[in-house]
């Protein structure tokens, strides 16, 4: 039986659930995982299925407003003879690892909520791309947790590159941790000790076939998640992975496993362009124009570095890419939330059956 301690919770959590919960008969529960509109909630009583209360269901403005795994919720337990409880309302997120959702629709898809730590595993064979690694950061740092990224396969790529690999990723991301991995190497992967203490949230984001389900069956010390082979031609894997769950790990720290993302497109906020384009903002304070976009205006400090070769071009169009894919998100935003208010029950269904499916 896990204590409420264990599961994270905290003062701010407990302030939010005494507000919410004020003469109701309710508890706190954080949600372990999401399947095809029902849930599974963590409590100081165990374990508990759940399902959403029709006016929460009803009331939210979009997906994001339901829950996601690593949200606590307040849960009104299953009366006699009845299977699932009810989860009655939603805890304000202190973080969240968000993206626009797959698709030509212009709405946000919460990953994981309430996580401390980001694991972003990247595979040192065919999957190493420093430029995807940049998306990746970018969305990290708008959420709140802090990034580690996470070098796997490290057996897989010769000794002397080892190095060359991890220097490109402190390059782009200085202030980032980077650890290299092996499973077959360090089969209890130690190297990430640092991270798992009681009560932490830690998330494992990458592309399928990095090893994230290894991962943790490595660090849960048993074979709970299927893993699966990856491609010869570009060491992608397959889908094994099919739901976000969370699990108790070695530390008593809380690992949320996420099924292999193809495609990660920013959701709005720019925050996280310091994180992974730091050298690129520095510079760019020295521009003349506030707004300068850093294409043909006059006194253009970033333009001016790239010409004399103090950013890398290809860094610099991958940061342009980024930021005009931010603001076209953002622009779509005020029509996006107009019709959302417009047709609130229509549009929260069709996203939340599109929230329990993935890419």
């Amino acid at each position: 039986m896990l204590s409420l301690d264990d599961l994270g919770w905290n003062e701010q959590f407990a302030r939010a659930f005494e507000g919410a919960s004020e003469g109701r008969k309710l508890i706190p529960g954080r949600i372990t995982l999401q399947q095809r509109g029902r849930y599974q909630a963590a409590t100081a009583a165990g374990e508990m299925p759940a399902e959403l209360e029709t006016r929460l269901r009803k009331s939210a403005g979009s997906a994001a407003d339901l829950p996601s795994v690593g949200d606590w919720v307040t849960l009104r337990p299953a009366p006699s003879g009845h299977a699932l409880a009810t989860i009655c309302g939603l805890l304000p997120r202190l973080t969240k690892f968000s993206r626009k959702a797959a698709g030509a629709d212009n709405t946000e898809q919460v990953l994981a909520a309430n996580v401390d730590t980001i694991f972003i595993a990247m595979g040192l064979d065919l999957d190493f791309n420093v430029r995807r690694l940049e998306r990746y950061l970018t969305v990290a740092g708008a959420s709140g947790g802090r990034p580690v990224v996470l070098l796997t396969k490290s057996d897989l790529c010769p000794v002397d590159e080892l190095a060359a690999r991890a220097r490109e990723v402190e390059a782009i991301a200085p202030e980032v941790p980077v650890i290299l991995t092996s499973v077959l190497s360090d089969p209890d992967v130690h190297a990430v000790d640092r991270y798992l203490e009681r009560g932490q949230t830690i998330v494992l984001l990458g592309s399928s076939g990095v090893g994230k389900s290894t991962l943790v069956n490595a660090l849960l010390q048993r074979d709970v998640l299927r893993t699966g082979q990856v491609r010869p031609s570009d060491s992608r894997g397959r889908h094994t992975t099919t739901q976000r769950q969370m699990f108790r790990v070695r530390g008593d720290a809380l690992v949320i496993d996420t099924p292999g993302i193809r495609e990660l497109q920013l959701w709005q906020s720019s925050a996280g362009f310091e994180t992974s384009f730091a050298d690129v903002e520095s510079v760019a304070a020295g521009c003349r124009f506030r707004d300068c976009r850093h294409e043909h205006e006059p006194g253009c400090a970033v333009t001016a570095a790239v010409a004399r070769g103090e950013l890398p071009a290809e860094r610099m169009a991958s940061f342009s890419k980024l930021k005009s894919e931010q603001a076209a998100g953002t622009a779509r935003q005020v029509p996006e939330a107009a019709r959302r208010r417009k047709h609130p029950d229509a549009s929260v269904t069709k996203l939340a059956r599109r929230k329990h499916g993935e890419d």
